[in-house]
């Protein structure tokens, strides 16, 4: 057997913790899983409880393939024992391992909540690890988020590296977008001081949210969206465009946004 590579995680998790990346999963990532010989997707680090992992394996079912295969990981042996009453194979099905991924080759890796506990100078060397092992073409979507799921921050990585910084919020809670400085992933969020990119970024997405608040009484969706327009006008290179702008996200090009 290879041996898991990592430290257990802390494994706090809850039921919808992870719906807004793993809905932005379906939309961003469908193609390549609909495209892959082998849809096999690893929940790495899923914590305490399958719970996460049994929605992840859900809602690629239902958005993307019926035959998408989710391997949910843990180094913890009690965790991985206390999942398999959640087992569905071979459709869900619970290992033991770490970032050398048990020796799968996946089309794709999601890890929340699991690199927030690391120092920043090990965050490359697990990317590497992570990507090094995924089939040809597959991505890694690492991130963090809070433990209700309200706020959220994450990476889409492939070997080469970083490609994009999606920020996300459940807007009938967002007092202001600076709050989601608190779940920037682990590469930025001791960023977040003047200087840095990411710093910067908030900064404007903030002043922009202030901006639009003549658009409140029209309810948050309508103050986000200006809000993100303002940002994009402003020069930041925000993907997308309204149609995932309405769900509380914000996604832009890593270059715009890495550590200095």
């Amino acid at each position: 057997m290879v041996r898991p590579q990592g430290v257990v995680t802390r494994g706090t998790t809850n039921p919808n913790r992870l719906r807004r990346v793993d809905n932005w999963i379906v939309e961003t990532c469908g193609g390549r899983l609909r495209d892959a010989a082998d849809p096999l997707v690893v929940d790495l680090g899923y914590g305490a409880t399958p719970v996460t992992a049994v929605e992840l394996r859900a809602r690629l079912a239902a958005g993307v393939r019926a035959d998408v295969r989710v391997v949910g990981l843990e180094i913890d042996p009690v965790r991985v024992a206390a999942a398999q009453p959640a087992a569905d194979p071979p459709w869900l099905t619970f290992a033991r391992g770490g970032f050398e991924l048990a020796g799968l080759q996946p089309a794709l890796v999601r890890a929340f909540n699991v690199l927030r506990q690391y120092d920043e100078a090990e965050v490359a060397a697990a990317w590497r690890a992570v990507t090094g092992r995924l089939a040809p073409g597959g991505l890694l979507v690492e991130g963090t988020c809070d433990e209700l799921g309200r706020l959220g921050g994450w990476l889409l990585i492939d070997p080469a590296g970083p490609r994009t910084l999606t920020l996300a919020a459940k807007l009938t809670t967002l007092g202001s977008p600076a709050e989601l400085a608190e779940r920037l992933p682990k590469a930025l969020i001791h960023r977040n001081v003047p200087g840095e990119a990411i710093h910067d970024l908030l900064r404007d997405l903030d002043d922009a949210w202030r901006s639009a608040a003549a658009y409140a009484p029209f309810g948050p969706r309508q103050r986000w969206l200006r809000a993100v327009a303002a940002v994009r006008d402003a020069g930041w290179p925000v993907a997308d465009g309204p149609r995932r702008w309405r769900h509380g996200e914000l996604t832009v090009d890593w270059s715009a946004v890495a550590p200095a």
